[in-house]
């Protein structure tokens, strides 16, 4: 697998967000795993590809689209607004989003140990366990709107 870059508002590797599934399987072959997901709460259905064993998953809108809308990444190598995202710290984390005018807009400690940071400017969410970047996920800015023109450089 080559490089794991995240490009947010935009896409993953050389995905861009609303791109289909036969586009994913091109550039990454056939997902370990499919799996199909229903959001009661916004009665919608998503169809994830997982690629377990290259740290990543694509989520995929269930519609006739059936366009790339979500992506989480736990893959220790991912590259993210230049940096290994992984590597950093989250004070790290925190600063570079803000350096690249995404500021944090919410924490949240959970129960079972996670704790979740927020950069809602950047449709994108960290979590942190025992102070260590754990997974990434980020989604389109918007489902519906002109995604095709984005440009991942």
């Amino acid at each position: 697998m080559k490089d794991i870059t995240i490009h947010l508002l935009k896409g993953f590797c050389g995905l861009f967000f609303g791109d289909s599934p036969k586009r994913a399987i091109m550039l990454f072959g056939e997902p370990n795993e499919k799996e199909d997901l229903i959001d009661e709460l916004f009665n919608e259905k998503s169809i994830v590809y997982h690629y377990w064993d290259n740290g990543f998953s694509l989520f995929f809108k269930n519609d006739e689209n059936k366009g790339l809308h979500c992506v989480e990444v736990d893959n220790k190598e991912a590259v993210m607004l230049g940096e290994k995202i992984f590597a950093l710290k989250e004070e790290e984390v925190v600063n570079l989003f803000k350096k690249n005018a995404f500021p944090l807009s919410e924490t949240e400690q959970h129960t079972w140990g996670e704790k979740r940071l927020s950069f809602d400017e950047a449709f994108a969410d960290l979590y942190f366990e025992k102070g260590k970047l754990i997974s990434i996920n980020f989604c389109t800015p918007d489902y519906f709107g002109d995604i095709t023109n984005l440009n991942l450089n």
